[in-house]
Protein backbone atom coordinates (compact mmCIF):
# COMPACT_ATOMS: atom_id res chain seq x y z
CA UNK A 1 0.00 0.00 0.00
CA UNK A 2 3.06 2.48 0.88
CA UNK A 3 4.50 1.48 -2.74
CA UNK A 4 0.87 1.88 -4.17
CA UNK A 5 0.77 5.71 -2.11
CA UNK A 6 3.86 6.76 -3.37
CA UNK A 7 3.46 5.47 -6.86
CA UNK A 8 0.38 7.87 -7.64
CA UNK A 9 2.17 10.60 -5.56
CA UNK A 10 5.64 9.80 -8.07
CA UNK A 11 3.09 10.76 -10.95
CA UNK A 12 1.59 13.74 -9.43
CA UNK A 13 4.89 14.97 -8.50
CA UNK A 14 6.28 15.02 -12.33
CA UNK A 15 3.48 17.03 -13.31
CA UNK A 16 3.96 19.33 -10.46
CA UNK A 17 8.20 19.77 -11.40
CA UNK A 18 7.05 20.04 -14.97
CA UNK A 19 5.29 23.15 -13.46
CA UNK A 20 8.35 24.25 -11.13
CA UNK A 21 10.36 23.97 -14.13
CA UNK A 22 8.34 26.19 -16.47
CA UNK A 23 7.86 28.86 -13.89
CA UNK A 24 11.90 29.49 -13.23
CA UNK A 25 12.35 29.35 -17.10
CA UNK A 26 9.74 32.11 -17.41
CA UNK A 27 11.32 34.03 -14.20
CA UNK A 28 14.68 33.53 -16.05
CA UNK A 29 13.72 35.38 -19.21
CA UNK A 30 11.86 38.08 -16.86
CA UNK A 31 14.78 39.05 -14.79
CA UNK A 32 17.02 38.56 -18.51
CA UNK A 33 14.84 40.72 -20.48
CA UNK A 34 12.93 42.71 -17.90
CA UNK A 35 10.30 44.48 -20.32
CA UNK A 36 12.64 45.24 -23.78
CA UNK A 37 10.51 46.95 -26.32
CA UNK A 38 13.06 45.32 -28.83
CA UNK A 39 12.45 41.46 -28.28
CA UNK A 40 10.28 40.25 -30.52
CA UNK A 41 7.47 38.36 -30.03
CA UNK A 42 9.60 35.39 -32.49
CA UNK A 43 12.44 35.20 -29.97
CA UNK A 44 10.18 34.65 -27.22
CA UNK A 45 8.61 31.72 -29.09
CA UNK A 46 12.31 30.66 -29.98
CA UNK A 47 12.91 30.47 -26.13
CA UNK A 48 10.03 29.19 -25.40
CA UNK A 49 10.25 26.31 -27.63
CA UNK A 50 13.17 24.84 -25.78
CA UNK A 51 10.57 24.25 -22.95
CA UNK A 52 9.62 20.68 -24.18
CA UNK A 53 13.72 19.60 -24.18
CA UNK A 54 13.94 21.13 -20.62
CA UNK A 55 11.34 19.13 -19.33
CA UNK A 56 12.25 15.66 -20.73
CA UNK A 57 16.06 16.34 -19.53
CA UNK A 58 15.50 17.73 -16.25
CA UNK A 59 12.42 15.22 -15.39
CA UNK A 60 14.73 12.06 -16.80
CA UNK A 61 17.78 13.67 -14.90
CA UNK A 62 15.63 13.61 -11.74
CA UNK A 63 14.44 10.03 -11.77
CA UNK A 64 17.97 8.83 -12.33
CA UNK A 65 19.08 10.59 -9.12
CA UNK A 66 16.27 8.93 -7.09
CA UNK A 67 13.82 11.89 -6.87
CA UNK A 68 10.91 9.74 -7.65
CA UNK A 69 11.59 7.40 -4.37
CA UNK A 70 10.73 7.07 -1.09
CA UNK A 71 13.96 7.63 0.10
CA UNK A 72 14.66 11.12 -1.25
CA UNK A 73 10.97 11.97 0.48
CA UNK A 74 12.57 11.51 3.82
CA UNK A 75 16.22 13.37 3.88
CA UNK A 76 15.62 16.76 3.47
CA UNK A 77 19.80 17.37 2.93
CA UNK A 78 20.11 14.27 0.47
CA UNK A 79 17.65 15.42 -1.46
CA UNK A 80 18.80 19.22 -1.93
CA UNK A 81 22.37 17.51 -2.63
CA UNK A 82 20.20 15.10 -5.45
CA UNK A 83 18.40 18.08 -6.98
CA UNK A 84 21.77 20.51 -7.11
CA UNK A 85 23.63 17.66 -9.10
CA UNK A 86 20.81 16.91 -11.64
CA UNK A 87 20.33 20.60 -12.03
CA UNK A 88 24.56 21.04 -12.83
CA UNK A 89 24.74 18.18 -15.11
CA UNK A 90 21.60 19.09 -16.67
CA UNK A 91 23.02 22.43 -17.37
CA UNK A 92 25.93 21.09 -18.53
CA UNK A 93 24.25 18.69 -21.10
CA UNK A 94 21.91 21.19 -22.33
CA UNK A 95 24.62 23.97 -23.15
CA UNK A 96 26.62 21.26 -24.81
CA UNK A 97 23.58 20.13 -27.28
CA UNK A 98 23.38 24.22 -27.55
CA UNK A 99 27.07 23.91 -28.55
CA UNK A 100 27.20 21.52 -31.26
CA UNK A 101 23.66 23.09 -32.66
CA UNK A 102 25.38 26.67 -32.99
CA UNK A 103 25.78 26.05 -36.94
CA UNK A 104 22.36 25.08 -37.57
CA UNK A 105 20.60 27.82 -36.18
CA UNK A 106 21.72 31.91 -35.17
CA UNK A 107 18.76 31.26 -32.38
CA UNK A 108 21.03 28.77 -30.43
CA UNK A 109 24.19 30.90 -31.47
CA UNK A 110 23.15 34.13 -29.82
CA UNK A 111 20.64 32.22 -26.75
CA UNK A 112 21.84 34.04 -23.93
CA UNK A 113 23.71 32.12 -21.34
CA UNK A 114 22.99 35.16 -18.97
CA UNK A 115 18.93 33.61 -18.84
CA UNK A 116 19.83 29.87 -18.50
CA UNK A 117 22.48 31.09 -15.21
CA UNK A 118 19.24 32.64 -13.89
CA UNK A 119 17.39 29.07 -14.67
CA UNK A 120 20.00 26.88 -12.98
CA UNK A 121 19.68 29.22 -10.28
CA UNK A 122 15.94 29.61 -9.81
CA UNK A 123 15.09 26.15 -10.80
CA UNK A 124 17.07 24.97 -7.65
CA UNK A 125 15.40 27.42 -5.55
CA UNK A 126 12.02 26.66 -6.14
CA UNK A 127 12.18 23.01 -6.25
CA UNK A 128 13.86 22.29 -3.17
CA UNK A 129 11.17 25.10 -1.58
CA UNK A 130 8.24 22.97 -3.42
CA UNK A 131 9.01 19.74 -2.13
CA UNK A 132 9.71 21.00 1.46
CA UNK A 133 6.50 22.65 1.00
CA UNK A 134 4.75 19.18 0.00
CA UNK A 135 6.32 17.33 2.86
CA UNK A 136 5.49 19.95 5.43
CA UNK A 137 1.96 20.06 4.23
CA UNK A 138 1.34 16.50 3.79
CA UNK A 139 2.63 16.44 7.53
CA UNK A 140 0.31 19.16 8.93
CA UNK A 141 -2.90 17.12 7.25
CA UNK A 142 -1.91 13.63 8.66
CA UNK A 143 -0.71 15.12 11.94
CA UNK A 144 -4.66 16.82 11.88
CA UNK A 145 -6.11 13.05 11.86
CA UNK A 146 -6.98 13.62 8.13
CA UNK A 147 -6.04 10.80 5.56
CA UNK A 148 -5.28 8.13 7.73
CA UNK A 149 -4.94 4.76 7.80
CA UNK A 150 -5.67 2.89 10.96
CA UNK A 151 -3.53 -0.16 11.16
CA UNK A 152 -2.57 -3.15 13.78
CA UNK A 153 0.18 -5.16 14.21
CA UNK A 154 -0.01 -8.48 15.29
CA UNK A 155 3.37 -10.14 16.58
CA UNK A 156 5.87 -8.09 18.37
CA UNK A 157 8.94 -8.47 17.04
CA UNK A 158 12.43 -6.70 15.09
CA UNK A 159 10.14 -6.54 12.52
CA UNK A 160 7.89 -4.55 14.49
CA UNK A 161 10.24 -2.34 15.96
CA UNK A 162 11.70 -1.26 12.41
CA UNK A 163 8.46 -0.97 11.09
CA UNK A 164 7.28 1.28 13.94
CA UNK A 165 10.41 3.34 13.68
CA UNK A 166 9.75 4.01 10.08
CA UNK A 167 6.03 5.35 10.49
CA UNK A 168 6.96 7.18 13.72
CA UNK A 169 10.05 9.20 11.14
CA UNK A 170 7.32 9.84 8.29
CA UNK A 171 4.16 10.85 9.79
CA UNK A 172 3.44 12.06 5.82
CA UNK A 173 2.68 8.74 5.16
CA UNK A 174 -0.33 8.56 6.84
CA UNK A 175 -0.19 5.47 8.66
CA UNK A 176 -1.47 5.17 12.83
CA UNK A 177 -0.79 2.15 14.18
CA UNK A 178 -3.46 1.41 16.81
CA UNK A 179 -1.65 -1.33 18.68
CA UNK A 180 -0.20 -4.36 18.56
CA UNK A 181 -1.41 -7.87 19.29
CA UNK A 182 1.39 -10.35 21.04
CA UNK A 183 1.12 -13.72 22.91
CA UNK A 184 5.22 -13.30 24.77
CA UNK A 185 4.95 -9.50 26.32
CA UNK A 186 2.54 -8.88 28.85
CA UNK A 187 -0.31 -6.37 28.04
CA UNK A 188 0.18 -2.52 28.42
CA UNK A 189 3.74 -3.12 27.09
CA UNK A 190 4.60 0.24 25.18
CA UNK A 191 7.12 0.31 22.27
CA UNK A 192 7.35 3.89 20.71
CA UNK A 193 4.00 5.27 22.23
CA UNK A 194 2.80 2.08 20.59
CA UNK A 195 0.98 0.10 23.47
CA UNK A 196 0.89 -4.16 22.95
CA UNK A 197 -3.05 -4.23 24.38
CA UNK A 198 -3.92 -8.15 23.41
CA UNK A 199 -3.18 -11.83 22.35
CA UNK A 200 -3.00 -13.36 18.51
CA UNK A 201 -5.49 -15.72 20.08
CA UNK A 202 -8.51 -13.09 19.77
CA UNK A 203 -7.71 -11.39 16.56
CA UNK A 204 -10.97 -12.16 15.70
CA UNK A 205 -12.64 -10.08 17.79
CA UNK A 206 -10.16 -7.31 17.51
CA UNK A 207 -10.87 -6.87 13.97
CA UNK A 208 -14.11 -7.00 14.85
CA UNK A 209 -14.55 -4.35 17.37
CA UNK A 210 -11.51 -2.04 16.33
CA UNK A 211 -11.80 -1.93 12.61
CA UNK A 212 -8.64 -1.15 11.32
CA UNK A 213 -8.07 -0.27 8.00
CA UNK A 214 -4.83 -3.00 7.70
CA UNK A 215 -3.29 -5.29 9.24
CA UNK A 216 0.61 -5.84 9.58
CA UNK A 217 1.86 -9.11 10.47
CA UNK A 218 5.13 -8.68 12.34
CA UNK A 219 5.46 -11.87 13.82
CA UNK A 220 9.15 -13.35 15.18
CA UNK A 221 10.76 -15.90 13.53
CA UNK A 222 9.97 -18.71 16.06
CA UNK A 223 6.51 -17.95 15.81
CA UNK A 224 6.08 -18.67 11.67
CA UNK A 225 3.69 -21.97 12.96
CA UNK A 226 1.16 -19.39 13.45
CA UNK A 227 1.40 -17.50 10.67
CA UNK A 228 -1.11 -19.95 8.58
CA UNK A 229 -3.59 -19.20 11.05
CA UNK A 230 -3.35 -15.49 11.17
CA UNK A 231 -3.55 -15.01 7.59
CA UNK A 232 -6.72 -17.05 7.28
CA UNK A 233 -8.30 -15.18 9.96
CA UNK A 234 -7.45 -11.40 8.58
CA UNK A 235 -8.53 -12.63 4.60
CA UNK A 236 -11.65 -13.84 6.11
CA UNK A 237 -12.12 -10.01 7.65
CA UNK A 238 -11.66 -8.41 4.59
CA UNK A 239 -8.86 -6.25 6.06
CA UNK A 240 -5.61 -5.81 3.87
CA UNK A 241 -2.90 -7.47 5.28
CA UNK A 242 0.75 -7.18 4.78
CA UNK A 243 3.36 -9.27 6.03
CA UNK A 244 6.75 -8.07 7.33
CA UNK A 245 9.22 -10.52 7.59
CA UNK A 246 11.47 -10.94 10.75
CA UNK A 247 14.71 -11.92 8.93
CA UNK A 248 16.90 -8.53 9.04
CA UNK A 249 19.64 -10.45 11.28
CA UNK A 250 19.75 -13.13 9.13
CA UNK A 251 19.45 -11.59 5.96
CA UNK A 252 21.01 -7.86 6.16
CA UNK A 253 20.51 -6.98 2.69
CA UNK A 254 17.66 -5.76 0.56
CA UNK A 255 16.21 -8.31 -0.45
CA UNK A 256 13.23 -9.11 -3.41
CA UNK A 257 10.46 -11.19 -4.34
CA UNK A 258 10.02 -12.71 -7.45
CA UNK A 259 7.11 -14.92 -8.84
CA UNK A 260 8.27 -17.83 -10.85
CA UNK A 261 4.94 -19.11 -11.85
CA UNK A 262 2.94 -18.44 -9.01
CA UNK A 263 5.78 -19.68 -5.91
CA UNK A 264 6.98 -16.46 -4.83
CA UNK A 265 10.76 -16.49 -4.37
CA UNK A 266 12.51 -14.21 -1.96
CA UNK A 267 16.37 -13.32 -3.42
CA UNK A 268 18.49 -12.19 -0.63
CA UNK A 269 20.20 -9.47 -2.19
CA UNK A 270 18.99 -7.12 -4.57
CA UNK A 271 21.40 -6.32 -7.06
CA UNK A 272 20.19 -4.18 -9.98
CA UNK A 273 23.34 -4.80 -12.08
CA UNK A 274 21.90 -8.42 -12.55
CA UNK A 275 19.54 -7.40 -15.11
CA UNK A 276 20.67 -7.62 -18.85
CA UNK A 277 19.18 -3.42 -19.82
CA UNK A 278 20.98 -2.37 -16.91
CA UNK A 279 24.11 -4.11 -17.50
CA UNK A 280 23.80 -2.53 -21.12
CA UNK A 281 23.15 0.60 -20.16
CA UNK A 282 26.39 0.85 -17.70
CA UNK A 283 28.71 -1.13 -20.21
CA UNK A 284 27.62 1.33 -22.92
CA UNK A 285 28.52 4.08 -21.11
CA UNK A 286 32.30 2.72 -19.96
CA UNK A 287 32.90 2.80 -23.49
CA UNK A 288 32.09 6.29 -24.36
CA UNK A 289 33.72 7.30 -21.25
CA UNK A 290 36.80 5.35 -21.22
CA UNK A 291 37.36 6.40 -25.13
CA UNK A 292 36.42 10.26 -23.83
CA UNK A 293 39.05 9.76 -21.01
CA UNK A 294 41.62 8.63 -23.14
CA UNK A 295 41.56 11.28 -25.36
CA UNK A 296 41.35 13.87 -22.74
CA UNK A 297 44.07 12.67 -20.66
CA UNK A 298 46.48 11.70 -23.64
CA UNK A 299 48.76 14.55 -23.10
CA UNK A 300 49.05 13.61 -19.94
CA UNK A 301 49.71 10.07 -20.05
CA UNK A 302 52.03 10.51 -22.36
CA UNK A 303 53.68 13.03 -20.48
CA UNK A 304 54.06 10.05 -17.34
CA UNK A 305 55.27 7.97 -19.96
CA UNK A 306 58.15 10.30 -20.81
CA UNK A 307 58.57 10.79 -17.11
CA UNK A 308 58.40 7.31 -15.57
CA UNK A 309 60.92 5.83 -18.69
CA UNK A 310 63.47 8.55 -17.95
CA UNK A 311 63.94 8.54 -14.12
CA UNK A 312 63.78 4.75 -13.61
CA UNK A 313 64.99 1.64 -15.22
CA UNK A 314 62.60 -0.96 -16.33
CA UNK A 315 59.10 -1.51 -17.86
CA UNK A 316 56.91 1.29 -18.28
CA UNK A 317 53.86 -0.48 -17.49
CA UNK A 318 53.22 -2.11 -14.55
CA UNK A 319 50.37 -5.42 -14.57
CA UNK A 320 49.36 -6.87 -11.27
CA UNK A 321 47.04 -9.80 -11.46
CA UNK A 322 43.31 -8.39 -9.48
CA UNK A 323 40.41 -10.42 -8.78
CA UNK A 324 37.36 -8.99 -10.90
CA UNK A 325 33.65 -9.79 -11.81
CA UNK A 326 32.43 -13.41 -10.93
CA UNK A 327 35.65 -14.02 -8.61
CA UNK A 328 38.01 -14.32 -12.04
CA UNK A 329 40.87 -13.20 -12.08
CA UNK A 330 42.87 -10.13 -14.70
CA UNK A 331 45.97 -8.33 -15.15
CA UNK A 332 45.28 -4.67 -14.05
CA UNK A 333 47.55 -1.52 -15.63
CA UNK A 334 49.15 1.04 -13.61
CA UNK A 335 52.29 3.32 -14.90
CA UNK A 336 55.06 2.06 -12.95
CA UNK A 337 55.46 4.32 -9.70
CA UNK A 338 58.05 1.65 -7.93
CA UNK A 339 61.41 0.17 -8.85
CA UNK A 340 61.64 -3.33 -10.08
CA UNK A 341 61.19 -5.89 -7.51
CA UNK A 342 60.21 -9.77 -7.54
CA UNK A 343 56.81 -10.94 -7.48
CA UNK A 344 57.66 -12.97 -4.61
CA UNK A 345 58.93 -9.94 -2.65
CA UNK A 346 56.02 -7.40 -3.46
CA UNK A 347 52.98 -9.84 -3.21
CA UNK A 348 51.80 -9.71 0.00
CA UNK A 349 53.27 -6.27 1.33
CA UNK A 350 51.25 -2.99 1.25
CA UNK A 351 53.26 0.48 0.64
CA UNK A 352 53.83 2.67 3.47
CA UNK A 353 54.82 5.83 4.25
CA UNK A 354 58.58 7.30 2.79
CA UNK A 355 58.40 3.26 1.03
CA UNK A 356 61.80 3.29 -0.24
CA UNK A 357 60.10 1.53 -3.22
CA UNK A 358 58.38 4.51 -4.13
CA UNK A 359 60.41 6.16 -7.28
CA UNK A 360 59.94 9.84 -7.07
CA UNK A 361 57.65 10.18 -10.06
CA UNK A 362 55.77 7.64 -8.17
CA UNK A 363 55.38 9.24 -5.61
CA UNK A 364 53.50 12.14 -7.76
CA UNK A 365 51.25 9.74 -9.86
CA UNK A 366 50.27 7.91 -7.23
CA UNK A 367 49.19 10.89 -5.18
CA UNK A 368 47.22 12.45 -7.57
CA UNK A 369 45.96 9.26 -9.25
CA UNK A 370 47.47 9.35 -12.41
CA UNK A 371 49.34 5.81 -11.81
CA UNK A 372 45.74 4.49 -12.65
CA UNK A 373 44.91 6.14 -15.72
CA UNK A 374 46.03 2.99 -17.87
CA UNK A 375 42.72 1.24 -16.58
CA UNK A 376 41.25 2.93 -19.00
CA UNK A 377 41.94 0.21 -21.14
CA UNK A 378 40.99 -2.21 -19.09
CA UNK A 379 37.70 -0.23 -19.22
CA UNK A 380 37.38 -0.91 -22.78
CA UNK A 381 38.80 -4.66 -23.02
CA UNK A 382 35.87 -5.12 -20.13
CA UNK A 383 37.44 -6.53 -17.24
CA UNK A 384 36.85 -3.24 -15.28
CA UNK A 385 33.80 -0.37 -15.46
CA UNK A 386 34.49 3.03 -14.71
CA UNK A 387 32.45 3.16 -11.61
CA UNK A 388 32.21 0.42 -8.90
CA UNK A 389 33.73 -1.71 -5.93
CA UNK A 390 38.23 -1.01 -6.08
CA UNK A 391 39.71 -4.63 -7.29
CA UNK A 392 41.84 -6.48 -4.67
CA UNK A 393 45.15 -8.88 -5.13
CA UNK A 394 44.09 -12.84 -4.98
CA UNK A 395 46.71 -12.53 -1.54
CA UNK A 396 44.46 -10.20 0.02
CA UNK A 397 41.26 -11.59 -0.93
CA UNK A 398 41.52 -14.49 0.26
CA UNK A 399 42.86 -12.95 3.78
CA UNK A 400 40.02 -10.67 3.83
CA UNK A 401 37.05 -13.58 2.71
CA UNK A 402 37.73 -14.94 5.59
CA UNK A 403 37.90 -12.06 8.01
CA UNK A 404 34.76 -9.91 6.81
CA UNK A 405 31.47 -10.52 6.25
CA UNK A 406 30.21 -10.52 3.17
CA UNK A 407 33.17 -9.15 1.56
CA UNK A 408 33.02 -11.91 -1.64
CA UNK A 409 29.94 -9.69 -2.53
CA UNK A 410 31.48 -6.81 -4.16
CA UNK A 411 32.61 -9.54 -6.76
CA UNK A 412 28.98 -9.79 -8.07
CA UNK A 413 30.28 -6.42 -10.35
CA UNK A 414 32.70 -5.56 -12.12
CA UNK A 415 35.57 -3.12 -10.39
CA UNK A 416 35.51 0.24 -10.99
CA UNK A 417 38.74 2.97 -11.89
CA UNK A 418 36.85 4.73 -8.71
CA UNK A 419 33.81 4.28 -6.54
CA UNK A 420 31.76 5.18 -4.01
CA UNK A 421 34.23 4.38 -1.04
CA UNK A 422 37.11 5.76 -2.72
CA UNK A 423 34.93 9.32 -3.30
CA UNK A 424 33.89 8.81 0.96
CA UNK A 425 37.89 8.82 1.79
CA UNK A 426 38.28 4.85 2.02
CA UNK A 427 41.41 4.06 -0.40
CA UNK A 428 44.57 2.87 0.32
CA UNK A 429 45.19 2.20 4.36
CA UNK A 430 42.11 2.98 5.20
CA UNK A 431 39.33 0.86 6.85
CA UNK A 432 38.18 -2.29 4.76
CA UNK A 433 35.19 -2.90 6.72
CA UNK A 434 34.11 0.49 6.33
CA UNK A 435 34.81 -0.01 2.48
CA UNK A 436 32.98 -2.91 2.26
CA UNK A 437 29.93 -1.08 3.42
CA UNK A 438 30.03 1.49 1.04
CA UNK A 439 30.98 -0.96 -1.79
CA UNK A 440 27.71 -2.84 -0.97
CA UNK A 441 25.63 0.29 -0.48
CA UNK A 442 26.92 1.04 -4.44
CA UNK A 443 25.77 -2.65 -5.41
CA UNK A 444 22.54 -2.43 -3.89
CA UNK A 445 21.49 0.96 -4.58
CA UNK A 446 23.06 1.47 -8.21
CA UNK A 447 21.61 3.83 -10.80
CA UNK A 448 23.07 5.46 -13.90
CA UNK A 449 21.99 8.76 -12.07
CA UNK A 450 24.10 7.36 -9.07
CA UNK A 451 27.56 6.41 -11.08
CA UNK A 452 26.99 10.11 -12.77
CA UNK A 453 27.04 11.41 -9.36
CA UNK A 454 30.43 9.69 -8.99
CA UNK A 455 31.87 10.50 -11.52
CA UNK A 456 30.90 14.22 -10.62
CA UNK A 457 32.44 13.73 -7.34
CA UNK A 458 35.72 12.18 -8.18
CA UNK A 459 36.73 15.05 -9.74
CA UNK A 460 36.65 16.97 -6.68
CA UNK A 461 37.07 14.16 -4.01
CA UNK A 462 38.93 11.43 -6.47
CA UNK A 463 42.13 12.02 -7.61
CA UNK A 464 44.39 13.37 -5.05
CA UNK A 465 45.10 10.27 -2.46
CA UNK A 466 46.29 11.08 0.76
CA UNK A 467 46.45 7.56 1.65
CA UNK A 468 48.75 6.97 -1.78
CA UNK A 469 52.65 6.66 -0.11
Amino acid sequence: MIKDNQRHFNRLHVVLDAFVIAASYMLAWWVRFPLQNNISGIVFRHYMSMLPFLFVLYIGLYALFGLYTTKSVRRKRVEAEKIVQANTIGLVLFMAALFFSRENTEFTTNYSRMMLAWFYVFNIGLECLFRNFIRLALRHIREKGFNQKHMILVGYSRAAEEYIDRIKANPEWGYDIMGILDDNVQPGMKYRGVEVFGRTEGIEETLENAKPDEIAITLGLSEYSKLEHIVAVCEKSGVHTKFIPDYNNIIPTRPYTEDLMGLPVINIRHVPLTNTFNAFLKRSMDLAGSVCAIILFSPVMLLTAVAVKMTSPGPLIYTQERVGLHNKTFRMYKFRSMDVQSPKKERGAWTVPDDPRVTKVGKIIRKTSIDELPQLFNILKGDMSLVGPRPERPFFVEKFREEIPRYMIKHQVRPGMTGWAQINGYRGNTSIRKRIEYDLYYIENWTLGFDIKILFLTIFKGFINKNAY
